[in-house]
């Protein structure tokens, strides 16, 4: 079902996505000087699908970053609860019985 699903949703994007590329190959110039839009110190020439896609691609890193960062209590949580489940109950060996196998012949 997630197969089916992720393909309905990752085709239509990909032909999207490839349609974009195709529409928008022709070059614009990112500056990063505000100061001087004539002649800018800093700037690069692209194709406007890569600008855009590299957007992209940095908003999902960014926003990525800032999950990871503020689930972090809920890690440690986890962590602590699992050092203090392991501390708290011993250590059994597995039984045959407790697995619900029959008991070895013999």
């Amino acid at each position: 079902m997630a197969r089916i699903l992720s393909i309905l949703i990752g085709l239509p994007l990909s032909i999207v996505a490839v349609a974009l590329a195709v529409a928008n190959r022709k070059n614009v110039t990112l500056s990063l000087d505000p100061f001087s839009p004539d002649a800018p110190a800093l700037s690069v020439t692209l194709p406007l699908f890569a600008l855009v896609f590299a957007a992209l691609i940095v908003g999902v890193l960014a926003g990525g970053i800032v999950v990871w960062a503020r689930q972090g209590r809920f890690r440690r949580a986890a962590r602590e609860a699992k050092r203090e489940l392991k501390r708290v109950t011993p250590v059994q060996q597995p039984s045959s019985t407790a697995l619900g196998l029959p008991a070895p012949r013999g």
